[in-house]
């Protein structure tokens, strides 16, 4: 009896023994489409070096990854990820580009995050891990609930990415007043913000009140009518805030559009979407504060410095989210003892990354964003 309790304890512990080395030995497959040739190729090789430090500060040997060209091409993305499947991996970190992912519903059995923020006609096995709009109005709203600001007017440009901004308008329900659709064409834009603000009316209604004061006669009535004369336009605003879902040069063109109808800042609150901290809005003071949700700055700024000091390359907001992806992906896999499925990206889960709070569910990813405003030179952080 002895004899056989020893068998057994000794089979036992050979069995284990023996699943710990394949365990061991078994490879975390991650595959990577990126652009590494063509004129896009610099995004991919930052990509590339990113996900190394990555790789290397998770130091789990079983971490594989598998890099591959798609050319910034559909084509080629659909090719290099059918091969990637031959090889069994199960989990595609890219493409890059909204335009590469057109295929990608053909390889239905591997799951693709994509570095897109866009979510309109995503393949259904393709997550986007951007910071898409959802994320930033949930901010937003955070935002103006603190601060009782209920009458916001969406201005958004009409463009292809006007139907992100309706559908997480929808998702969110944030209170606001109106939603107004504009051209980017500078003399288009102007007339069309004097329409919104009702310029020209508050114009009139100034010269109107001076010639009324001029026609009476009452104490302090020169000083009365000099403080008009200071003014630009005369009567309130009804709404109290602008959410300008724009960038660059044509937020700056919006924004300036709202001041030249005096309508400005002070009055009311420009509020922004992400802007990644475009240090040109530092210097557009007569805008200033406006009001953006964005991604964790210092660990953005410290992320920055650590990716040139390793390879004497700037780094970029590309770099920056595939970073996190990689620690994204093998917690997933860890969560679910390191079995590769679809269901890891299908129920409720968090991570918290450099960028922020990853929110995983249904297929779909969010992120927790701070909020900043542009004010004094510098950038602010609100929460």
């Amino acid at each position: 009896m002895k004899t056989l309790i020893k068998l057994l304890i000794f089979f036992a512990l050979t069995n284990c023994f023996f699943n710990q080395n394949i365990f061991a030995s078994e490879k975390i497959k991650i595959g990577l489409i990126v652009p590494l040739s063509g004129e896009n190729s610099l995004i991919g090789e930052r990509i590339v070096k990113s996900i190394r430090m990555a790789v290397n500060k998770i130091n789990d040997e079983r971490i594989e990854i598998i890099p591959r060209d798609t050319k910034s091409n559909p084509i080629d993305a659909l090719k290099v990820s059918t091969e990637l499947y031959k090889e069994d991996v199960k989990i595609i970190i890219g493409p890059v580009f909204n335009e590469s992912t057109k295929y990608l519903d053909d390889l239905k059995e591997i799951t693709f995050i994509s570095f897109t923020n866009k979510l309109i006609d995503n393949p259904k096995n393709v997550i986007s891990a951007g910071v898409n709009a959802i994320s930033q109005l949930q901010t937003i709203k955070k935002f103006n609930e603190k601060n009782n600001l209920s009458k916001s007017i969406f201005l958004i440009p009409r463009s292809q990415f006007k139907q992100e901004i309706e559908q997480a308008i929808n998702k969110t329900n944030i209170k606001h007043k109106e939603v107004f659709y504009y051209d980017r064409e500078p003399t288009k834009l102007t007339k069309q913000i004097e329409d919104l603000t009702k310029y020209n009316v508050r114009k009139d209604n100034l010269k109107n009140e001076i010639k009324r004061l001029e026609s009476l006669s009452f104490k302090d009535k020169d000083k009365k009518i000099q403080n008009l004369m200071k003014k630009d336009t005369l009567g309130s605003i009804n709404f109290d805030s602008v959410i300008i879902a724009d960038f660059d040069e044509n937020l700056k063109s919006v924004a300036t559009s709202l001041l030249y109808t005096d309508v400005s800042s002070k009055r009311i609150s420009y509020i922004t979407l992400n802007q990644w901290f475009d240090k040109s809005l530092l210097k557009e003071n007569s805008l200033h504060p406006i009001y953006f949700p964005s991604i964790n700055k210092s660990n953005y700024e410290l992320f920055m410095n650590d990716f040139k000091n390793t390879y004497g390359l700037e780094g970029d907001q590309l770099s920056f989210l595939s970073y996190d992806l990689v620690g994204l992906v093998y917690f997933l896999i860890y969560e679910n003892d390191f079995q590769i499925s679809k269901k890891i990206f299908y129920k409720n889960n968090k991570f918290k990354g450099k960028i922020g709070v990853f929110e995983i569910s249904k297929n779909t990813i969010t992120h927790q964003l701070n909020f900043y405003s542009v004010e004094d030179n510098k950038f602010k952080k609100i929460f």
